[in-house]
């Protein structure tokens, strides 16, 4: 972690890991008032008073490993925690999430003064008073009409500010004159620009030369690559730190009973042909995945487990696994189980005879590579008679209707969703899995629960920093063999839409990142 980009220094352990004290830096928001400790409490007052709202709540973790906290003075927030913890995992993971907010945005309405330090009696001090912000804060976000004339966003401490905003996603930014951080900005404004497929992205880009400072070319164009690098573009590519995958809902009513069963699993992702998709469809931009931690960029964090395929792909190997555990596999036709039951060779519990499997794969609509690899699967799936049935949606849509639920809630009827990606580790740098795969996480999706995998996710979280590579290498090798989820390549590109990024000859500072992020302030234009 770079703390020069930080609001707070170093945190400082004591009290064998059990405590830790961090200090801030002197930053400002923009409405003149400083950024204090008591900004950070604002913030863990909201995930106290509701923690199943916030996305990276873990039961029994932040913060509910805090056991008290102290504010001794402006600059400084003392955590006492419930027990020793592996201080690299909680920096990257825990303190890496906390987020201060400005005190203006303590309040339940817009028609009373905006609150400051001084301001008495701020109701997040209560759980009911938090939970009231907190309804208030998430009600203004949805008037996105009011997003650049708002009184509670227009407060920020970072480089930039929103000036414009449209209902498509246009935003435009422009530099903060209260910003007290390093890398002020150098431009007068950046633009994001949103589009609605791989098409109308590239067409701009080929079209109108120049009219994109950063874009990106979809893997299926970068035959095109040359000629738009002779329109005043270079090249940018790396790797986001991210694993590629898509969850099959192991609770849905219907086709649950089957995705539980880990033989399933096997036999499915034995009919991902994860090289096939990489030359012919992404051609060349991505890497297999075969487990939790990423492969790429290269990070002491993936060992052996990470690089050796546990299910290469082969349609044979899937057929004879299902035959193996009681489904008589009619190739091309409808697969079907014919030795129902729990035992080691029957199809396994709530499976009836005569029960086929078949299901909804829905997928991110506009990217052109995910469509053509979802139809080789189900190609794939059809010559072993699992019958999928493709349809598509915009990303928003897709990202909606996948949330881990119980079989008996009206969510709980998706089968399967591919948002075209997986998880990508920011702000939580550390690839533990705890929010991924622990019994009850908010991003277990797919509803995955293993005491074994608890154990060992609990034990990179606990253990001293000597152990932490042994704990990580136990976890992964785990987890890649049991198949939570479905593993396919991790795009390579940039941080915008995960493509081979092209950037303008004419920009200068711009960095390509493994965590997805942007940094505009750092940009700068030559001509």
């Amino acid at each position: 972690m770079d703390f020069n980009y930080s609001v707070g220094n170093r945190p400082v352990w004591s009290d064998h890991d059990q405590t830790v004290t961090i200090t801030l830096k002197h930053y400002m928001w923009s409405n003149g008032q400083p950024v204090t400790s008591r900004d950070v409490e604002f913030w863990i007052n909201l995930v106290k008073a509701d923690p199943a709202n916030f996305y990276g709540y873990v039961q029994g973790l932040f913060p509910e490993n805090v056991a008290s906290m102290q504010l001794p003075n402006a600059q400084t927030i003392v955590l006492h925690l419930t027990q020793p913890y592996n201080p690299d995992w909680y920096l990257y993971n825990q303190l890496s999430e906390i987020t201060p907010l400005p005190l203006a945005w303590d309040r339940t309405s817009l028609s009373a003064p905006a609150p400051s330090a001084s301001s008495p009696n701020l109701p997040d001090t209560t759980k009911q008073g938090a939970l009231a912000v907190y309804n208030f804060l998430a009600s203004q976000a949805t008037d996105e009409a009011a997003f650049v004339k708002s009184p509670i966003w227009s407060v920020v401490d970072g480089p930039w500010k929103l000036t414009a905003f449209t209902v498509e996603g246009a935003a435009t930014f422009e530099p903060n004159p209260s910003y007290t951080g390093p890398d002020k900005p150098r431009i007068a404004k950046f633009v994001e620009e949103p589009f609605t497929s791989d098409y109308s992205e590239f067409n701009l880009l080929t079209g109108s030369p120049g009219s994109l400072t950063v874009g990106y070319v979809p893997p299926q164009d970068l035959p095109q690559e040359k000629s738009v690098l002779a329109g005043g573009y270079r090249p940018s590519n790396s790797y986001v730190f991210a694993v590629g995958y898509f969850p099959l809902n192991l609770n849905n009513p219907k086709v649950g009973p089957i995705f539980r069963q880990l033989y399933f699993r096997q036999a499915f992702q034995h009919l991902v042909n994860q090289q096939g998709w990489i030359s012919a469809f992404y051609h060349g931009t991505a890497v297999p995945d075969y487990g939790p931690v990423p492969s790429e960029p290269p990070n002491h964090f993936a060992n052996e487990n990470q690089l050796a395929n546990p299910y290469p792909f082969s349609v044979s190997d899937a057929a004879r696994i299902l035959t193996r555990h009681g489904w008589k596999v009619v190739p091309g036709g409808r697969t079907t189980c014919v030795r129902p039951g729990t035992g080691p060779t029957a199809c396994g519990a709530g499976i009836s005879a005569g029960e086929g499997i078949s299901f909804n794969l829905d997928y991110t609509y506009g990217e052109q590579a995910l469509a053509l690899s979802m139809r080789d699967l189900t190609a794939e799936a059809a010559l072993v008679g699992i019958q999928i049935h493709l349809t598509t949606h915009p990303y928003a849509t897709v990202v909606s209707t996948i949330t881990p639920c119980s079989p008996n809630q009206s969510i709980c009827q998706w089968t399967a969703e591919n948002w075209g990606g997986g998880w990508s580790f920011a702000p939580d740098y550390y690839p533990s899995g705890e929010e991924l795969w622990a019994t009850g996480a908010s991003a277990n999706y797919e509803n995955y629960s293993n005491p074994v995998a608890d154990r060992l996710i609990r034990a990179t979280t606990k253990v001293p920093s000597s152990e932490s590579q042994a704990a990580m290498d136990a976890y992964e090798a785990y987890i890649a063999k049991q198949l939570p989820v479905v593993w396919q390549p991790e795009e390579g590109g940039n941080p915008i839409q995960g493509f081979p990024a092209v950037v303008s000859t004419h920009l200068g500072g711009y960095v390509p990142n493994a965590y997805q992020f942007i940094t505009p302030e750092q940009w700068y234009l030559t001509k």
